[in-house]
């Protein structure tokens, strides 16, 4: 059995929670708990595991620990040979990778950066330094982040293309980190939230939302 290290709640374990449910593996994979509040994962111990001190982490049953949310879907997707959530051509994988890259950088990680530098993140004894100029630079980000994928799902009703994919699971966690830190996404962005209302009717994110 596989473990994967992650944190409830959080919005990039959030990522391979949903995967994990979408691609029907949840008997092949125990959950084990870090707690980002008392900064466990900045711990030598948990650097042993994932030198940047970030989760999710997949430890395998060979030993191997693979940390980084695409790599661990990549791996989790490609355990049947017949993938689901990475891209079955060519062409299908590029397009997957370069939106979920885009996904990470435009949206997710700038409402990341936000939390911790220009709110309270994870508290003084975490946060050991924090920039409020530049968290704010990045909420802005995300806000434009936002507008683009709006554009992205007027031509097509997943952010990849046909069919959902790691990309749209990230743009799913860019809504749950809104979320955390209350960031509203603009309501007249009409077809992103068209597209988080279907996303939030499937089974995968449903389990997410209703676990403990």
């Amino acid at each position: 059995m596989m473990t994967i290290c992650d944190f409830n709640r959080g919005p990039y374990p959030a990522r391979i929670r949903i995967a994990v449910v979408e691609l029907g593996i949840q008997e092949k994979v125990r959950f084990v708990e870090v707690d980002l509040r008392t900064g466990a994962h900045k711990k030598p111990e948990f650097l042993e595991k994932n030198y940047s001190g970030t989760l999710p982490v997949l430890e395998i049953e060979d030993g191997t620990f693979l940390a980084e949310c695409t790599a661990i879907t990549e791996y989790l997707d490609h355990l049947d040979p017949s993938p689901q959530l990475t891209g079955a051509t060519a062409r299908e994988r590029g397009m997957i990778h370069m939106m979920n890259k885009r996904a990470e950088i435009e949206f997710l990680d700038p409402i990341s950066v936000y939390f911790h530098h220009a709110t309270p993140g994870l508290g003084p004894d975490v946060e050991v330094y924090q920039n409020a100029e530049w968290g704010e630079h990045m909420r802005d980000k995300a806000l434009r982040g936002a507008r683009y994928f709006d554009k992205v799902l007027s031509t097509r009703p997943y952010v990849a293309g046909q069919s959902f994919s790691m990309a749209d699971i990230t743009v799913v966690a860019a809504f749950v980190f809104a979320a955390i830190v209350k960031l509203e996404i603009p309501t007249h962005l009409c077809h992103l939230h068209e597209w988080h209302e279907r996303m939030l009717a499937r089974p995968s994110v449903q389990a997410w939302r209703d676990m403990g």
